[in-house]
């Protein structure tokens, strides 16, 4: 499609579960990405396990894009079901590849069927391996050679396998053929990216590079995949992955693990998180590091288990009963998911203080091209004990930080409890005590104030006196919708929900007359917690609360609206 003189397209996969989707989608990201492309996969899909309406996106361009796309290039339907419910969505010049055994579609100028289950047959390809096909097809419509998608299938099926997905292949690419008087040669891209990977897999990344050495979880959506990366990757990571009953035994188990001088992690979604309060006001006070990674996913409750909302803000501000510090950190795309997880669990062990990395649906399991800045996280080390002395696990300092020992530590005996104490961690009802320990505590409330937090971020022309504020995985969306805005705006990403930057937000904001929010929730939250802080009101909103993200022309019609 030609928006705006941007040329992004968008290809969508629909089928039932099982039909190979969400791999015939990220196979055709990988070959992008190859060729040079930026690229983002999104993936939609019931709390189902077999059937129901699956479907994958891939918009791709020759220049950044941040956000997938709702309208369609061309639509992929491996079931007739696909064509009802996107056919509004397509393009007036698009195209629908399916399946000519799906008799109940008339193939003609704008619907090409192709040989998929025929093919199957004839060379004996296993029913998951359809998705070849049309991505031979595909590389007819682009102008791509098939030989860039040969090379794809090496490289991941490296079997025999490899061999029948590229027959198939062949198969789709001499099919369309009959398409050769309408083809489309993708324009020339020169973009380096170095892989697609999801927010889930960046995640990942990032807290193994910072030194991660135990994540434990108990399975659940979105999260789920951070788990499954990390043990599919143990021996790269370094990083053991332990699956205990629920997820009250997964954080008790993370403190247990800091405690011993692990780094260790959980990772959950809200459901999972509220199991996990006790415990992680536990980590507040006896002043053990903890790292929590929360995706959200719509509730209350159960809710929607395979949808996306930004519904956790105030959550995770006053998560756990009793008033203690910790750090709220919510990247907004792939890469900064990847340096935030890093710098939450330095922090963490730094300021020995749970901290959280704040994700949601749309961002744990969406995939973009990125380039991952790995020489920008590393393990730092902690303040430790030097061993002189009489050891005091809670011993008051001006930064509130008491220095580390381990069980085991010679001349060191390290307490831990879940009582208010003393500096040795004796218990203590004593008020001097007591106002002495809350202080040392919220001292590093102060350190966390002057450390490289990227707390807020600004985009778009620094000068509008028009201002979009967003958090999250929003921001995809609200930098896509820039393009196509009818005036310029200043845009407004606030990463660090706790603590919470005033001097930040008001040096970002300063000459902003117009103030407008974009957020996947229905109070809007972040709008709520800016005027809390800085008793800036934000009478304008855009909010959406169906559990899908927001799209970029969408957007963009609402923000003009408003501006």
């Amino acid at each position: 499609m030609n928006k705006n003189n941007h040329q992004i397209f968008t290809v969508l996969f629909g089928g039932a579960a099982g039909d190979g989707i969400r791999e015939a989608g990220m196979n055709f990201g990988r070959l992008l990405t190859v060729l040079g492309y930026s690229v983002v996969v999104t993936h939609d899909y019931p709390s189902l396990i077999r059937g129901g309406h699956n479907f994958t996106r891939v918009t791709f361009s020759n220049e950044i894009v941040t956000s997938d796309y709702r309208q369609i290039d061309i639509l992929v339907a491996f079931n007739e079901e696909t064509i009802v419910v996107h056919q509004k969505e397509l393009e007036t010049d698009g195209l629908c590849f399916f399946d000519q055994a799906l008799t109940k579609i008339q193939a003609d100028k704008a619907k090409i069927a192709l040989p998929i289950s025929e093919a199957m047959k004839k060379i004996g390809a296993s029913p998951i391996m359809r998705s070849s096909v049309v991505l031979g097809a595909l590389c007819n419509y682009f102008s791509i050679d098939l030989i860039e998608l040969n090379k794809i299938m090496v490289e991941i099926f490296k079997d025999k396998a490899s061999d029948l997905n590229i027959e198939l292949a062949r198969i789709g690419y001499e099919t369309a053929e009959i398409i050769k008087h309408r083809p489309h040669r993708l324009p020339i891209s020169n973009l380096k990216h170095a892989s697609l990977l999801s927010g889930n897999q960046a995640v990942a990344e990032g807290m193994a590079a910072a030194g991660l050495k135990f994540y434990i979880a108990y399975p659940m959506t979105p999260a789920s995949s951070i788990q499954e990366y990390l043990a599919k990757n143990k021996s790269k990571l370094q990083t053991k992955v332990i699956q205990p009953e629920n997820e009250i035994a997964a954080i008790n188990m993370a403190i247990g693990s800091a405690y011993a001088g692990a780094r260790s992690a959980v990772g959950t979604s809200g459901g999972g998180f509220a199991l996990m309060q006790e415990a992680f006001s536990l980590a507040g006070i006896n002043e053990t590091p903890l790292l929590v990674v929360e995706s959200q996913r719509p509730g209350p409750a159960t809710g929607v288990p395979t949808g996306t909302t930004q519904g956790d803000l105030h959550f995770m501000r006053h998560a756990g009963h009793g008033e203690f510090p910790r750090l709220v950190l919510a990247p907004g795309d792939v890469e900064e998911t990847y340096l935030l997880a890093g710098l939450a669990l330095n922090l963490a062990w730094k300021y020995q203080i749970p901290a959280v990395v704040l994700l949601d649906k749309h961002l744990s399991e969406s995939c973009a091209t990125v380039n991952l800045a790995s020489d920008q996280v590393r393990e730092e080390s902690p303040k430790l004990w030097d061993g002189q002395g009489l050891y005091q696990r809670y011993t008051i300092t001006k930064d509130g930080v008491s220095p580390l020992a381990y069980p085991g530590t010679a001349n060191a005996i390290v307490k831990a409890t879940s009582y208010e104490h003393d500096e040795m961690g004796i218990a203590s009802e004593e008020p001097a005590e007591i106002k002495a320990m809350m202080d040392k505590r919220y001292a590093k409330a102060v350190g966390l104030m002057k450390e490289a937090i990227p707390f807020v971020k600004v985009y778009g022309d620094a000068k509008s006196e028009t201002a979009i504020i967003f958090w999250g995985s929003t921001k995809g969306a609200v930098l896509e919708a820039f393009k196509y805005l009818k005036r310029p705006c200043r845009l407004i990403q606030v990463l660090s929900i706790e603590p919470f930057s005033v001097t930040a937000f008001e040096t970002a904001v300063k000459g902003v007359k117009n103030f407008i929010s974009a957020e996947v929730n229905y109070n809007g939250q972040l709008a709520q917690l800016i005027r809390e802080k800085t008793g800036q009101k934000i009478d304008k909103q855009i909010l959406r609360y169906d559990s899908k993200p927001f799209d970029p022309l969408e957007l963009a019609n609402e923000i003009n609206k408003k501006i």
